[in-house]
């Protein structure tokens, strides 16, 4: 759970947070989490901020995620379409790791989510990351089952998948 002096929002990500993702970049935990390649130059990462910064595309949306107004991470709903979208987290400063920002961050999303009328969001959970397992649990989610096997740490590992209804029973 969040402290009472912690405010943890969502917003659109803009031109200069690009600076974040070099910063989270530079962390080889924190890549090796996430699935970026690891040690990347801040030129590389930058650029490829940038286009997502100025992207628009209907079937994926990232935001931002903050705390007390600080860029910390990123959510994401992806693969958005008629049936749904699915839910991705990132919390690039691990300080934030395991003090209920991702929680925070999630719900408004899937607020964000039921809000635009998508009547399900799924997520996909690799085995060993107990906290985003946990997380999901946390956030009513159930598991539906398995998707195709990931490297996750340098190994292939399962990967279980998350759904979560619209509470409006808005499915399709």
């Amino acid at each position: 759970m969040t402290p009472d002096s912690v405010t943890v929002a969502l917003r659109p990500l803009r031109p200069g947070d690009e600076a974040a993702a070099v910063r989270w970049a530079a962390d080889p935990v924190f890549c090796r989490a996430v699935d970026w390649t690891p040690g990347l130059s801040a030129r590389v990462v930058r650029r490829h901020w940038q286009a997502i910064i100025a992207a628009q595309e209907a079937a994926f949306r990232r935001w931002g995620v903050t705390v007390n107004g600080e860029l910390v991470g990123y959510a994401d709903l992806g693969r958005i379409g008629p049936d749904g979208a699915e839910l991705g987290i990132a919390l690039g400063d691990r300080a934030q790791w395991g003090r209920g920002v991702a929680f925070g961050a999630c719900r408004d999303l899937l607020t964000l989510a039921w809000a635009a009328g998508l009547p399900r969001v799924t997520a996909h959970v690799h085995a060993p990351n107990a906290r985003s397992h946990a997380l999901m649990r946390r956030l009513g989610m159930r598991e539906e089952g398995h998707a195709n096997p990931e490297t996750y740490g340098g190994q292939v590992v399962a990967v279980t998948r998350y759904v979560i209804l619209n509470p409006e029973g808005t499915e399709l």
